[in-house]
């Protein structure tokens, strides 16, 4: 019999990490853009910020759906067998969480921009989203085609969604390190190798020898 699996495959690393490193950068990003384009010696560059900002939310997107996707066609790693039962539980909710989260993010913005209103001036806005300025990403058709007062409406909705997203990402990233570095310096098990391939995994399973008769 082949070796028990201890290591997410390739793909799930490379998305993994790529999704993580996009979106830990995004938030000194968004914190400059969002006092850069309130003065008047900074607009220009923030709202290049802004577009750039976009790019990397929309890519975010992608990159997750494609995430979630393999994921429900791929069976992750067991988990250690001397993990507790709410250490199980905890593991299963905040992966849902942070799946939500990396979705959740970059669509609640796609919709925002979308809606072709600026909730802060309180007008509406037509301003295109210029993927990296190699194309325009479209918004989305029903949200752009409702009317003005509705287009308010889901700006606000969206806009916020986005911030308390924003928000708990944070909480959920520390979280997502904390436990990795748990299992890895105090439980001493395979969690952290599992998608971290420079890290040398403690125990590898032994394949079996078939034996013929």
């Amino acid at each position: 019999m082949p070796c028990a699996q201890h290591r997410y495959g390739l793909v799930s690393i490379a998305l993994h990490w790529s999704i993580a490193v996009l979106i830990i950068a995004m938030y000194p990003l968004a914190w400059w853009m969002t006092r850069a384009i309130n003065e008047p010696e900074t607009q220009a560059n923030a709202f290049e910020a802004y577009q750039v900002h976009k790019s990397v939310g929309l890519t975010i997107l992608v990159l997750s759906v494609i995430r979630v996707v393999w994921r429900l066609l791929h069976r992750a790693p067991p988990r250690p067998q001397e993990m507790s039962r709410w250490e199980r539980w905890g593991a299963r909710l905040s992966h849902v969480l942070l799946y939500v989260l990396i979705v959740g993010l970059p669509l609640s913005g796609w919709i925002y921009v979308s809606a072709g209103w600026n909730r802060a001036m309180g007008a509406a806005f037509a301003i295109p989203t210029l993927w990296f300025n190699q194309f325009e990403w479209p918004h989305i058709g029903f949200v752009a085609s409702l009317s003005e007062a509705r287009r308010a409406v889901v700006a606000d909705v969206s806009m916020n969604a986005h911030e308390l997203l924003g928000w708990s990402g944070i909480l959920l990233v520390a979280v997502h390190v904390a436990a990795a570095l748990k299992h890895h310096l105090v439980d001493r098990d395979d969690v952290l190798a599992g998608m971290a391939p420079w890290v040398r995994p403690r125990h590898i399973p032994q394949a079996r020898k078939e034996t013929r008769q």
